[in-house]
């Protein structure tokens, strides 16, 4: 299977602070696409466990390209340390990784 320079990046954020991120950093061409889905998150924080309502923002971008998205997204969260996770893709539809790396940069 040969992988593709597409990538995901995974972030979780409070809710509505979501949509923020997600326009800023498509205004910006960091990333070609952000779906944004409601979550339920269980974690360790500081010693508690805590569970909180968060929105898992998915964001398409390029491998080389994730590096400033990923700073950006540190700059403007709001969260002491976000979950950013980077993923490869594989594979795809080849039209639609196409669409990715053209929205991404210039």
């Amino acid at each position: 299977m040969d992988h593709t320079d597409v990538v995901l990046v995974l972030c979780t954020a409070p809710p509505g602070e979501g949509e923020e991120i997600a326009h800023i950093i498509i205004e910006e061409r960091l990333a070609a696409c952000v779906n944004i889905t409601p979550v339920r998150s269980v974690f360790r924080w500081e010693g508690e466990v805590v569970c909180d309502d968060e929105q898992l923002l998915i964001c398409k971008t390029t491998a080389e390209g994730s590096g400033d998205l990923i700073q950006r997204i540190e700059a403007i969260h709001s969260y002491d340390l976000p979950e950013i996770l980077c993923i490869p893709v594989p594979e795809g539809s080849q039209s639609y990784l196409d669409w990715v790396r053209s929205e991404v940069g210039g």
